[in-house]
């Protein structure tokens, strides 16, 4: 008898508007809920685009790479403490309700500057939740600079 074959990994595609309840929970799309109950997913706070901070929302097998990465840097860069720092304390771990909505932690939302709405956007491999204002600056930021990123696929 032969092992179950491995379902792949879910790939983050499109955008979706969602409103935010007062309790901070935002609705995630039903294509890309986790198959499995109690799947953690880790939201980590992104400081990483000029147009502002989101959420990136990590499936467990992406967040396992991302720790993998940090790992295998040297122990006395000093960016390795620094990212093990911000990682550790910039996260949670979260698991969707039965109405697949996830809450939000305070700290979180505040820092992505999202409020009674918020924009999730697909990027194949995880997604990311950003507030309506921030993802069209990001959009259009993001623009700018198209031509030459699709360029370096040939």
């Amino acid at each position: 008898m032969s092992a179950p074959e491995a379902k792949p990994p879910i790939k983050y595609h499109s955008r979706y508007p969602f409103g935010v309840d007062e309790k901070r929970r935002v609705q995630v799309p039903a294509k890309w809920r986790p198959e499995e109950e109690n799947t953690q997913l880790t939201v980590i706070v992104w400081p990483q685009h000029k147009a502002g901070t989101c959420l990136r929302v990590l499936p467990p097998h992406e967040f396992a790479k991302l720790l993998e990465t940090v790992e295998a840097m040297p122990n006395s860069d000093p960016k390795k403490v620094l990212l093990k720092r911000f990682i550790g304390s910039e996260s949670d771990q979260l698991t969707l309700d039965k109405a697949g909505r996830m809450v939000l932690p305070e700290h979180m939302a505040r820092a992505a500057g999202i409020q009674n709405e918020a924009v999730l956007s697909g990027c194949i491999t995880y997604f990311e939740i950003w507030s309506p204002d921030r993802y069209e600056t990001a959009k259009a930021a993001d623009s700018e600079v198209a031509g030459e990123a699709f360029g370096l696929m040939g």
